[in-house]
């Protein structure tokens, strides 16, 4: 929903869990393998072009959207950084820092926050005794509303209304997504450990999936024939993706030096020269 409502001139911040919306803005599946098999290149997005690479640390990115929402502005370009989040990411300095800049120079950079209730195990009441996330957005001086994160439509209407008012200068935003986190965190993690199935359980007929699955079947635009045809074309254009990924040809492991500085320091210089002639080993 989110990068439905972003135009080609926008940008995007993700953090580690937005390949939806980067797939949506362009990113090739390609791309994506490349990026999670340690292959910068998989960042040097072929669509676009200006979309900033998945931020691994936690809120780090805040900052950077504000910067870029600055850049923008000083160019006078009608255009937003959008970065998203989730909601243990409004618990760091980064989150503050970006919205206090963001406020102060009215910039047009939209926050996202995807409220699923859990930061990792720790829940949404033990992160903060503010009522919403999205008043955070009153104490640095602009405006912050809720959505139901699991109504793609509203989504993607509530970030469109958002940025269609910041692009000319009406200054940053902040969304906050209701949704619930229905699986563990990552494969590492056990969520038992920490909330029961019955709580859990109760969220199941939420899923947005499901819910735009029956909206569309409801308004006669989907059928049961209609999604098994996009299982087997999504199935195959991720086998395909893999092929390619499988067989692109690995960087030299000396382009770990490359791209860090426009002049190496002397002590890179020398590290590299070694690890040339040492043949890449770790020895």
């Amino acid at each position: 929903g989110v990068a439905r409502a972003m135009i080609g001139r926008d940008v995007l911040l993700p953090s580690f869990r937005e390949h939806g919306a980067q797939l949506v803005r362009g990113v090739t599946p390609v791309e994506l393998l490349l990026y999670w098999g340690g292959d910068e290149r998989g960042s040097n997005h072929v669509g676009p072009v200006k979309d900033f690479p998945v931020s691994i640390p936690v809120g780090s990115h805040a900052p950077h959207a504000a910067g870029v929402a600055l850049a923008l502005k000083l160019r006078g370009e009608e255009a937003a950084a959008v970065a998203i989040f989730g909601d243990g990411a409004t618990s760091k300095g980064d989150f503050y820092e970006a919205m206090n800049f963001a406020g102060v120079w009215h910039l047009p950079v939209l926050f996202v926050v995807c409220n699923n209730e859990w930061a990792i195990s720790v829940p949404r009441r033990a992160q903060t005794a503010s009522q919403t996330l999205a008043q955070k957005a009153i104490a640095v001086g602009f405006e912050g509303e809720q959505v139901d994160g699991n109504d793609v439509l509203a989504v993607e209407f509530t970030v469109r209304r958002a940025l269609e008012r910041m692009r000319p200068g009406g200054g940053p935003h902040l969304i906050e997504a209701l949704t619930y986190r229905l699986g563990d965190h990552t494969t590492s993690d056990d969520a038992s450990r920490y909330r029961s199935d019955e709580i859990v359980s109760g969220h199941w007929k939420e899923d947005p999936i499901a819910r735009l699955r029956t909206y569309l079947t409801e308004e006669g635009g989907w059928s049961v024939e209609d999604e098994e045809a996009l299982l087997v074309a999504c199935r195959q254009e991720i086998d395909l993706a893999v092929e390619k990924y499988l067989a692109t040809e690995s960087q030299a492991v000396e382009s770990i030096f490359d791209y860090l500085y426009a002049e190496l320091p002397l002590d890179l210089i020398r590290q590299r020269s070694e690890l040339i002639q040492g043949g890449g080993d770790d020895g």
